[in-house]
């Protein structure tokens, strides 16, 4: 007990390090946590990591579908939709299709239930791998957004597909129109489920109004509960997640207090983190049992297999992604569509960003022991090798080259054409000040004057409303913000020395230095970023 208890805490020490050394070397961390994984697991002596895909399944991936959708923007996941909904399902059934074939093809063995099985585990990307890649890169905003909303709703469709795979193997028979309408039940009942639980954590967050630590737990508590349910009525989990976590997010600000709302925030960014570290360490360290797994079977022919599939699933992605883009401009003479002319470039880095993570690895595991008539489940050694391969090939190979593919590019055009961040918080205050000068003036325009205070605070919003934007004017505001971060600096450090006293509760200490932590954020916000 204490020897796993050692382990994890060193696997945590060692997540940290290494995600502080990718930053100095500008490499993603998901890339350098497999290749530590992968180094790791070679240490003589090192107790072999075995992954269960339970613990992927309920621990790992509920609350991490719950994180994406909690911070995806609902008004992008909108816009994007129709390429969201093809990337998340179509070209996922498409890829497990082309999958499927080639196996089929090239593989000794493999019937095309076992091809199906296969390119359900592997064809559904990980868009953390590819954001964690991408950011920093100048790359427009659109690009993340269609990304991560995929990967909110991929892991459905794969799993979909995986679970009818894996039965027609078992019963030795496979159906289509089953499997489709399987499909469809499944879908539907999960969306359904996900928004009728959704709905009731809502009320309680509403009408029994719990304190902020109460808030957070609810919201630990809630992703579980979507999967787990609707698994229980035979829907999608995954679906039920996702779409649990955008109602609630899109209604957080109704039903959350801004203590609870900034609290939930810091806690599901830190869980995000150390669940997203550890999945991606724990396929590194899963080599020893892959290929322990392997016996009887030439380990290079596997590797090739492993490349084989590994180019399918890459080739496709880019055919299709590219594909798209003179298809949007057909069907914009007819619909509306987002963007009528997406040109090549954007379509070519999102077909390039197809990482595979650790849901296609934890799927593999889950394969049964046993196929049809109690018999050993055909390949499965050679399937869950091939599953690794794929995620070495396309989380590590395509995840070092694909900054090397955007400065080749030159960059893609950012057809939105939002102004910088600096600049949006720059006009967004300025028109909340507008708003709170017409309720001053509306509301308290006698006690404004007599009224030192609101007479400041007036002065204040109208500093901010109507800014000076002369480059004197800006040498006067970059001065005042340096003054006003060091004198919050005093501040603190003076708060600090008072800690000592006995005649302060501690409490009051620390709601001062919160104070003090919101007030340096918002002057630090205000200045352009490098």
């Amino acid at each position: 007990m204490h020897d796993n208890i050692l382990l994890c805490l060193g696997l945590a020490l060692v997540i940290c390090l290494l995600v502080g050394l990718s930053r100095r070397l500008r490499i993603a961390y998901p890339i350098l946590l497999v290749l530590g994984g992968l180094a790791l697991s070679l240490v003589p002596g090192l107790p072999i990591v075995r992954i269960s895909p339970d613990i992927i399944f309920l621990i790992f991936l509920p609350p991490l579908l719950y994180e994406a959708a909690w911070f995806t923007s609902w008004k992008d996941f909108w816009r994007w939709r129709r390429i969201i909904l093809f990337f998340a399902f179509g070209m996922v059934l498409l890829t497990a299709a082309s999958v499927a074939w080639v196996a089929h093809a090239f593989i000794p063995g493999c019937t095309l239930a076992l091809g199906f099985l296969l390119g359900g585990i592997v064809s559904p990307p990980d868009a953390v791998a590819a954001t964690s890649v991408m950011k920093g890169m100048g790359l427009p905003r659109r690009l993340l957004a269609i990304l991560e909303g995929e990967s909110l709703v991929n892991d459905a469709s794969g799993l979909i597909v995986i679970r009818f795979a894996a039965a027609a193997v078992v019963s030795g028979g496979f159906v289509w129109h089953q499997a489709a309408g399987g499909l469809l039940l499944m879908t539907v009942v999960g969306v359904a489920v996900g928004l009728l639980v959704a709905m009731g954590f809502y009320v309680i967050h509403r009408w029994i109004c719990p304190t902020a630590n109460l808030t957070t737990v609810l919201t630990l508590i809630a992703p579980y509960s979507l999967y787990l349910l609707a698994e229980a009525a035979h829907g999608s989990g995954v679906l039920a997640v996702v779409t649990g976590g955008l109602f609630l997010s899109y209604h957080s600000h109704t039903v959350f207090s801004a203590t609870a709302r900034q609290q939930a925030y810091s806690t599901w960014s830190t869980l995000g983190f150390v669940f997203n570290g550890a999945v991606f360490m724990l396929i590194g360290l899963e080599l020893p049992e892959v290929v322990a797994g392997l016996d009887g079977t030439s380990r290079l022919q596997a590797v090739g297999y492993g490349l084989l599939i590994s180019a399918v699933v890459i080739v496709v992605r880019l055919i299709l992604t590219l594909l798209g883009s003179p298809f949007s401009t057909f069907m914009g003479r007819f619909i509306t569509v987002a963007d009528d002319h997406p040109g090549w470039r954007g379509p070519l880095v999102a077909g390039y960003a197809g990482m595979r993570g650790v849901v296609s690895l934890a799927a593999a595991l889950a394969i049964p022991l046993l196929g049809a008539g109690g018999q050993p489940f055909p390949l499965r050694n050679l399937l869950i090798f091939i599953t690794f391969v794929v995620i070495l090939v396309t989380l590590v190979g395509q995840g070092l080259t694909l900054p090397l593919l955007i400065r080749w590019l030159g960059g893609v055009e950012d057809r939105d054409q939002l102004r910088p961040a600096h600049e949006q918080h720059q006009v967004l205050r300025q028109l909340l000040a507008r708003e709170s000068l017409a309720e001053l003036t509306q509301h308290y325009d006698a006690q404004t004057h007599p009224n030192k205070l609101l007479d400041l605070l007036q002065h204040h919003y109208e500093l901010t409303a109507h800014p000076d934007n002369s480059p004197a004017s800006h040498e006067i505001v970059a001065a005042y913000n340096a003054v006003l971060l060091e004198l919050l600096g005093a501040q603190r450090q003076r708060l600090m020395h008072l800690r000592q006293h006995s005649e302060y509760d501690e409490e009051v200490i620390h709601q001062l230095e919160n104070e003090l932590d919101l007030k340096e954020e918002l002057a630090a916000s205000t200045l352009p970023k490098e």
